[in-house]
């Protein structure tokens, strides 16, 4: 190419006139402006990082807080902005192909370092180049550790997951990311987390999500490689005192106090021995188990492998797998006894024997014990009409009582009600069909004959073995009296 086919200031003469001519590079630069998809792809460039810096400077700020400016800062504004950068170029190959329209001859694209404007269009481009990849990579990774957060998991979908999160927000594990139990580290586990997200992100937007969210969870990664990150079974010794303080309906001033050692177990560095209620998890030993339903409540085999080699299995006679299921054996971690060691849920009966212990509801007014209990209980249709409705449907069950004592204690009353609404409200979500004992524990075995959840489940003595070995459940296996 000859240098006046190069020069773009250079002026050419046609039909007796001048005009500037436009090398290729001229042509295309100056389309990309006259050309709608050109245009739309530096608008939506231009606005997509603009309003990405102004978000991640709120973010940091603390100026909003709402879930839904995070998707579209970290999310949605990274792709619209690349989606810009990918349309520019496109824009400019579709002018360069239609140049034989107007009769423009299509002449190779070349950088020139020795002519100034080629100059400053490289260093140009090198310029935005860098602040458009720093700014990708400063919204990746902060829109990585947003997607991570427990707030995300909790408020992006907040019909859906708003019992986890209320039960995950007053829990022991508060201070512990979702991602750290429900994912724990490395690439793998991240992908398919990832991936099953979709699919749930999915079903939310089609309405077609579980009510309630099914428990346990689907494959759930391993106890072993996230639990253990910071509860180590080798290192569970000893016994711990635990106190438990019930009332009746007939007594609500003076409460029956349960004390009782818990026997922690695991390794005895003293001697050695693997004891205890960790025994189960112990360094060397294998407990896995054959369950006949989704719930893992119907026990029917149980394998145990012990440190000395040895295998026994117990099997329960009267549970049978359902019909064309094998069933899958899955060895027990940490998860199979503490089943809610987040999000944890409270029983009617606890809550009020809790205010009457806290004095939150006065143990001093007549029946209250017994009316908590049924205002808790009710059916309410919503959450909005049992916060309306309750602290009066409580007054009303005094008022049955004694009219006399519901106005003298009237204050207390409502002070009362105002508290099983707030406990109320961090258990039962009725749209979601979380009623009370929808998520049990399998911690203890106060529950067991109503839902079948607890030790029982293999402590029952009819676990048997072909050496006529059974799983035992004897009290002081478990616990005793403190010393």
């Amino acid at each position: 190419m000859s240098e006046n086919e190069t020069n773009q200031e250079e002026q050419t003469t046609t039909g007796g006139g001048t005009k500037s001519y436009r090398g290729p590079w001229g042509h295309i630069i100056r389309g990309m402006w006259r050309t709608p998809l050109g245009m739309f792809g530096v608008v939506l460039t231009t606005v997509s990082i603009t309003l990405m810096i102004l978000g991640i400077i709120a973010e940091v700020l603390g100026v909003f807080h709402n879930p839904y400016i995070g998707i579209i800062t970290f999310m949605i504004l990274p792709v619209g902005m690349i989606l810009g950068l990918l349309i520019i170029p496109l824009a400019a190959w579709l002018r360069r192909k239609q140049y034989h329209k107007y009769g423009i001859v299509k002449e190779h694209l070349q950088i020139n370092l020795s002519d100034h404007k080629h100059r400053k269009f490289i260093i140009g481009f090198i310029i935005l180049t860098i602040v458009n990849l720093a700014v990708l990579v400063l919204v990746g990774y902060e829109g990585y550790h947003f997607t991570d957060s427990p707030y995300f998991c909790g408020m992006v979908c907040h019909d859906v997951m708003a019992p986890e999160y209320t039960a995950y927000q007053r829990s022991p594990h508060v201070k512990v990311a979702c991602v750290e139990c429900h994912i724990g580290p490395g690439a793998d586990w991240f992908v398919q987390a990832k991936i099953s997200g979709l699919r749930q992100v999915l079903a939310v937007v089609a309405d077609s999500y579980s009510r309630p969210i099914p428990a346990p969870v689907e494959h759930l990664r391993p106890a072993r490689d996230t639990c253990e990150q910071c509860h180590w079974p080798d290192k569970f010794h000893g016994k711990k005192i635990k106190t438990f303080s019930h009332f009746s309906n007939d007594d609500q001033v003076n409460p029956e106090v349960n004390e009782m050692a818990l026997h922690i177990g695991g390794h005895n560095p003293q001697t050695g021995d693997f004891e205890g209620i960790h025994w189960h998890v112990s360094k060397d030993v294998e407990v896995s188990y054959l369950a006949a339903d989704k719930k893992r409540t119907q026990v029917a085999r149980v394998r145990v492998k012990r440190p000395d080699g040895s295998e026994e299995e117990f099997v329960k006679e009267d549970i049978e797998m359902p019909e064309g299921e094998e069933g899958e054996w899955r060895t027990m971690d940490c998860i199979d006894c503490h089943n809610r060691p987040t999000h944890i849920y409270d029983m009617p009966d606890e809550v009020v024997d809790f205010g009457l212990l806290s004095k939150r509801i006065n143990p001093e007014i007549e029946g209250i014990r017994e009316d908590s209990l049924i205002a808790l209980q009710r059916e309410y249709p919503s959450r909005e009409e049992a916060e309306a409705k309750m602290t009066e449907h409580l007054l009303g069950l005094q008022k049955l009582r004694s009219e006399k004592q519901a106005e003298e204690n009237g204050e207390d009353i409502r002070a009362a009600g105002e508290y099983l609404v707030e406990s109320y409200m961090n258990n039962v979500w009725p749209n979601m069909n979380v009623l009370w004992g929808t998520y049990s524990g399998h911690l203890g075995h106060k529950y067991y004959d109503e839902n079948g959840f607890g030790c029982f489940r293999c402590h029952d003595e009819e676990h048997t073995s072909e050496a006529g070995n059974y799983i035992k459940m004897d009290c002081d296996l478990c616990h005793d009296e403190p010393e």
